[in-house]
C-alpha cells in the first residue's frame, strides 16, 4: 500500500511535499516523495489529498478510567481538596462506571490522533477485556497504593504480579505504577522499582505534581503533611529533602522511570533526573488546571532530560460542565505553547511523538515516519504551506481525517 499526501510530515526528518508512504504488512518500507514511490511501488495507492501525513501521537500519561468525572468536581481551592473529592468519587463508582469511561476515553483518544498510551489503571480489573475493546496500542500501569499497615507494600505488590500473570496480549504491554512518594510507602517504592528493573518493565510514578507534596518531603510540615499523618501514614520519609530526591534514596530513578509531573524541583533536582535518564511526563492542561508554578522547562531541557507529554484524566483539566471535552494531545501542545512561546512548534511535536516513544522503550517503533517503524499514522485535513505544517498540526481541531494502527485502518479515510 502506498499512500500519497500533499504533506509528509516524518518527525524524525523535514516535511515534505506531495510526500508518500509506502507501507508493507504492519510497517513502514518507504517514505520519499510521490513521484519516486508511486511510480516505483506495487499494490494499493491511495491519494489522501489536502491533508498532513504524520505519525500518530505518543500519549505518555492518561486516565482512561477518569474520563467520566469530567467537570463533576467543583473548583478545588487546594490540590488536597482535589485528592478527597476524586478518592470519594471513585469510591461511589462500580466496574460498569469505570468501564464506561474507559472505554470512551479510548474512543476520543483515537478521534484526536493518538495512536499509543500510557495508561494509569486504577481498576486493574478492567484488563484485558478492556484491551480488546481498542485498536490502541497500550502499556497499561498498574497502579499500587499503600501507606499504612493495613495492607504491607508485600502483600500489595503480590497481588500486582498476580494479576500481570493473566495480562498477555500481542498489542498491549504492562508497567508498574506506584501511585506517588506521598500515597505510597518507602518500602513499596523500592520493591516496585527493583522489581520492574528486573522483569524489563517500565515503571510510572506522580512526583512533585503540586507545592503541598514538596512542602510534605522538603520540610516534613503543610497541608498534605497534616492530612496523610491523620490517616495513619509513618511520616519518617519527611523532612529528608525533595520528592525527586525520596525517589533516588527508593532506588527509582532510572531509565525505565516515567516521572509524572516533575513541577516543583530542588536545586540538583534537573541535573540528578538528567544523569539518572529519568522520562519526565508533563501535562499541561492538568497543570494549568492546578495553578502551579511555571513549569521547570528550561532546567529540565539543561540537564538533558527527555520531555514527553500527556492528556492526563479530564478529571483534572476541566472546571465546566462537560460538553466537547476530549482527550486531545493537540490542545495540550496548544497550552504548552501558550505558556512556553520560545518553544518552536517542532519541539512541541517531538515531545508528542519521538519522546514519548523513547519514554516507553519504543523508540525508532512509534512515534515518528521511518522505514522499518510501525505503519501507525494520522492524517489531518489542513491548507498549509509546507514551512506552516508543523504549526498547523498544533493549530488543527475537531476529529483527524484518517488513522492506521500497525497498517490497519482504524478511521478510514472519508
Amino acid at each position: 500500500m502506498i499512500l500519497r499526501a500533499r504533506i509528509v510530515l516524518p518527525i524524525a526528518r523535514p516535511a515534505l511535499s506531495d510526500g508518500a508512504v509506502a507501507i508493507e504488512g504492519d510497517r513502514i518500507a518507504a517514505v520519499g516523495r510521490w513521484r519516486d514511490l508511486g511510480r516505483a511501488g506495487s499494490g494499493e495507492k491511495i491519494d489522501l489529498g489536502e491533508v498532513i501525513l504524520m505519525p500518530g501521537f505518543v500519549n505518555a500519561h492518561c486516565h482512561l478510567d477518569y474520563t467520566h468525572m469530567a467537570g463533576q468536581f467543583p473548583t478545588p481551592r487546594t490540590f488536597i481538596d482535589w485528592l478527597k473529592v476524586i478518592t470519594s468519587t471513585k469510591a461511589q463508582w462500580g466496574a460498569d462506571d469505570y468501564t464506561d469511561s474507559w472505554l470512551d476515553g479510548a474512543k476520543m483518544l483515537l478521534r484526536t490522533g493518538t495512536t499509543t498510551v500510557a495508561d494509569m489503571e486504577a481498576v486493574p480489573q478492567l484488563l484485558p477485556q478492556v484491551w480488546d475493546s481498542t485498536p490502541l496500542r497500550i502499556i497499561s500501569f498498574l497502579e499500587m497504593i499503600g501507606i499504612t499497615q493495613r495492607r504491607l507494600p508485600e502483600t500489595v505488590l503480590a497481588e500486582t504480579l498476580e494479576k500481570i500473570k493473566t495480562l498477555r496480549h500481542e498489542r498491549c504491554a504492562i508497567g508498574l505504577s506506584p501511585h506517588a512518594p506521598y500515597s505510597t510507602a518507602p518500602r513499596l517504592m523500592q520493591k516496585s522499582a527493583r522489581m520492574a528493573m528486573q522483569k524489563g518493565w517500565l515503571l510510572c510514578t506522580h512526583v512533585a505534581e503540586s507545592q503541598t507534596e514538596f512542602q510534605m518531603f522538603m520540610e516534613g510540615r503543610g497541608e498534605m503533611f497534616d492530612w496523610l499523618k491523620k490517616s495513619g501514614r509513618d511520616m519518617a520519609d519527611c523532612g529528608l529533602g525533595s520528592p525527586v530526591q525520596h525517589l533516588e534514596r527508593c532506588g527509582a530513578l532510572r531509565n525505565n522511570l516515567l516521572a509524572t509531573h516533575a513541577n516543583y524541583l530542588a536545586r540538583g533536582d534537573a541535573l540528578l533526573l538528567g544523569k539518572k535518564r529519568v522520562h519526565v511526563v508533563h501535562c499541561p492542561r492538568s497543570h494549568a488546571y492546578f495553578k502551579h508554578q511555571p513549569f521547570p522547562l528550561r532546567r529540565l531541557l539543561r540537564a538533558g532530560v527527555n520531555i514527553c507529554l500527556g492528556t492526563d484524566s479530564l478529571a483534572s483539566v476541566f472546571k465546566a460542565p462537560r460538553q466537547n471535552i476530549e482527550l486531545d494531545m493537540r490542545a495540550e501542545m496548544r497550552v504548552l505553547a501558550d505558556r512556553h512561546p520560545s518553544l518552536g512548534p517542532s519541539a512541541i511535536l517531538r515531545m508528542a511523538t519521538i519522546n514519548g516513544a523513547r519514554a516507553v522503550g519504543r523508540r525508532g517503533f512509534i512515534g515518528q515516519l521511518s522505514p522499518g517503524a510501525a505503519a501507525d499514522l494520522i492524517a489531518l485535513r489542513v491548507s498549509a504551506r509546507l514551512s506552516r505544517a508543523e504549526g498547523a498540526v498544533l493549530e488543527h481541531r475537531g476529529a483527524i481525517a484518517a488513522s492506521m494502527i500497525a497498517g490497519q485502518w482504524v478511521l478510514p479515510p472519508a
